[in-house]
């Protein structure tokens, strides 16, 4: 690929989403990297370093995501692409030794606790869970503990959480999490290496559901592993290649396509949410909002020392209102709203909204009441008028 990890280090990230992951700057060569269509390689003989050899162990449309997503996360190394976002934490987990101790967000995305939940019931390793915003709290569980005194194996790092939007003090808990031998994966999907490097702020893995803000356009599921250990990549690659959740290569040719508008959609999708979140904090109906970016936040003032900004995800809760109760008023607003679209997932260029606990995964101690919104691109005006009109008609 063109860009190099010297050069692509001397240029601003909103650069690099444009510039990495091209083909050779040489005569008739094309500016965008070809879809690769080929469950198999030419070849024979053994297998030497860098053969390709099977479609399960590598596909050249993988390659360019890959390159970019390496360099935008700062890391040595590029990045590996999976399947879904799903089969990278399928794949980061395999990284604990069997029995090992697992430090877990309360507050997770729900598909990694119920897998990690999973796991421990069947004895593959012991899940502790702590609010990831309580340093002290996540320090004591990562400590040794229990008959066998055993220390975490691996902390794992939301910072913000889905749905809570709770701010981990990344530096300090990698720091306690390496001081007792654990490794250390963030789950940046919220906040995009435009907006949080983790592995400069010292994790080991990061992660990232690519079918979110990478792609940006709601119409691939992917998953994305990266880090700069040459040794954990290898263990990941081996996963992914006798675990076969590899991407198709229309999705991987899909997400880069994504991925060169990054840096416009996060701009503009975070200046909106920012509006937003002050004029929702103001409506009577609306009786919480979570939002990094507010100065009432719990988390701005943490969120201000690793964050570059503070994401697009806003959450409220909505007030009873009506005779109804929080959680039938909170439905009440999704269904009254004629921009937003009531769908699950988040950063699409489309605005999306769900009451998360209408899902059943989702842990108990999310509240009924609690709405999250995935900002997109449109109009601020347009986004905060269909809101309002939505949130008027529930009080009214």
């Amino acid at each position: 690929m063109s860009l190099s990890e010297q050069h692509a280090a001397s240029l601003a990230a909103e650069t690099v989403v444009v510039a990495a992951g091209r083909p050779p700057r040489e005569r008739d060569q094309p500016v965008n990297p070809p879809i690769v269509l080929s469950s198999t390689y030419f070849g024979s003989g053994p297998l030497a370093d860098g053969d390709r050899g099977y479609g399960r162990y590598s596909n050249p449309t993988w390659d360019p995501f890959e390159e970019a997503l390496g360099q935008l996360e700062g890391a040595d190394l590029p990045g590996l692409l999976y399947a879904s976002g799903l089969a990278a934490v399928s794949s980061a987990l395999s990284l604990i030794p069997a029995g090992g101790v697992l430090v877990m967000p309360t507050h997770s995305y729900s598909g990694s606790l119920v897998m990690a939940a999973e796991l421990a019931q069947k004895g593959f390793l012991e899940l502790r869970t702590v609010d990831i915003a309580d340093t002290d709290a996540v320090k004591d569980a990562l400590s040794p503990r229990g008959p066998a005194a055993r220390a975490a194996a691996m902390l794992w790092l939301e910072s913000p959480t889905n749905p809570m939007l709770g701010i981990a003090d990344v530096r300090a808990l990698t720091e306690a999490a390496h001081a007792v031998g654990a490794i250390v994966v963030t789950d940046n999907t919220f906040s995009t290496p435009l907006v949080q490097q983790p592995l400069l702020l010292g994790s080991d893995v990061v992660l990232h559901s690519v079918t979110k803000y990478l792609s940006g356009h709601s119409d691939v599921v992917l998953g994305a592993l990266v880090t700069s250990n040459p040794d954990i990549r290898s263990a990941l690659l081996h996963h992914r290649i006798i675990h076969g959740a590899i991407a198709g290569p229309f999705e991987a040719w899909l997400a880069l396509r994504g991925l060169r508008t990054l840096a416009l959609r996060i701009e503009r999708s975070q200046a909106s949410a920012l509006v937003l979140a002050e004029r929702l904090a103001a409506h009577p109906l609306v009786e919480s909002v979570r939002f990094p970016g507010l100065p009432a936040d719990p988390g701005h003032e943490r969120a201000k020392t690793q964050m570059k900004g503070f994401g697009s995800i806003i959450c409220i809760q909505v007030a009873p209102a009506g005779g109804l109760t929080g959680a039938d008023a909170a439905d009440q607003l999704v269904r009254a709203l004629q921009l937003w679209l009531p769908a699950t997932s988040l950063g699409g260029v489309e605005s999306l909204i769900e009451r998360r606990r209408r899902h059943t995964a989702e842990p108990a101690s999310v509240p009924e009441n609690l709405v999250r919104l995935s900002v997109g691109i449109e109009n601020v005006e347009d986004l905060w008028a269909d809101l309002k009109q939505a949130l008027d008609a529930v009080g009214g």
